[in-house]
Formats: structure tokens, sequence, C-alpha cells
């Protein structure tokens, strides 16, 4: 009578596909840090939209520096 090795051949492919992916996901969690670190520091408080914006007049976008002045 022959054995069903099949299955535990599929229980070691899926134990290995799941090693891998934990292998990928570490990985991908670690790059991810090292990036964090060496971005920018965030500034408590600070709102990013407005981050580096100077008030003033500002220079217009090529569509409108054809445009007459409205004043």
């Amino acid at each position: 009578m022959a054995k069903k090795s099949r299955a535990t051949f599929q229980k070691r492919e899926k134990e290995r596909a799941r090693q891998q992916k934990q292998h990928e996901k570490a990985q991908r969690r670690l790059a991810s840090k090292e990036q964090r670190a060496s971005s920018a520091p965030h500034i408590p408080g600070a709102d990013l939209e407005i981050a580096g914006m100077r008030p003033g007049p500002h220079v217009l976008p090529a569509p409108w520096d054809d445009a007459p002045p409205t004043d």
C-alpha cells in the first residue's frame, strides 16, 4: 500500500512559502525603517502642507505668465 506523501510535500512547500514571505516582509520593514531614519526629521506641531512656504509674492506658473495684471 502506498503512502500519501503528497500532503506532507504540500505542507512543506506551504511552510517554505510562509517563511519566505516572512523574510521578505522583515526586509521591507528594515528598508522602510532605514528610509524613515535617513529622511528629514518631523517637527511636531508643524503643518506639512505649508512647510517650506514663504509669505509674499510668488512666481506665477507658465500658463498665467501672459495674463494681464488685474489691478
